[in-house]
């Protein structure tokens, strides 16, 4: 088995697939859902660098286990002043929250919006898809569990950070 790096083509849970650009040039690396839920995401966003075991099919290159994504460090005030029409308070923004278990209720991603309920709280928690995609997700799943860091919007709570489920415990 051989190791691959490269970053995210595309990838549509939907269809339960994406791909790997090479780094090497070499042919696309398919990625099936399956292997990204084995890391704990359901999803991921195009251009996250990965670095993936391969085997050969016969279609050709297939990731069959992730060694290594790269979402970088994003700063939650940094990506949501690109998104003015959410009305955030940013003086009022508290980073230093800790991320809390959270339940995906519903997300449309052509609408590009959905919300999740924090743990023993029915309050929906209004989810943008710029927030999604600066912490490397393209889309979550109905009854998908996540960590989520809120702040108060305009209509109530939204969030601020969205993280695979695991990642809390991947970062102690």
């Amino acid at each position: 088995m051989a190791t691959k790096s490269g970053s995210v083509k595309w990838f549509d849970g939907n269809k339960g697939f994406g791909f790997i650009s090479d780094d090497e040039g070499g042919h696309d690396v398919l990625l099936h859902a399956n292997v990204l839920r084995n890391y704990g995401h359901s999803s991921v966003v195009e251009g996250t660098r990965i670095e993936v075991e391969v085997a050969q099919s016969q279609r050709g290159l297939q990731a069959t286990e992730i060694v290594s994504m790269d979402i970088p460090e994003i700063d939650p005030v940094t990506i949501l002043r690109g998104v003015q029409d959410l009305g955030i308070d940013f003086d009022k923004l508290d980073t230093s929250q800790p991320l809390t278990p959270a339940r995906v209720k519903w997300f449309d991603k052509v609408k590009g919006f959905g919300f999740v309920n924090v743990f023993e709280n029915t309050d929906d928690v209004f989810v943008h898809m710029e927030v999604l995609r600066a912490y490397g997700m393209s889309e979550l799943v109905q009854g998908e569990a996540l960590c989520v860091r809120t702040a108060d919007g305009p209509r109530g709570q939204m969030a601020v950070e969205v993280r695979a489920w695991d990642f809390a415990a991947q970062s102690d």
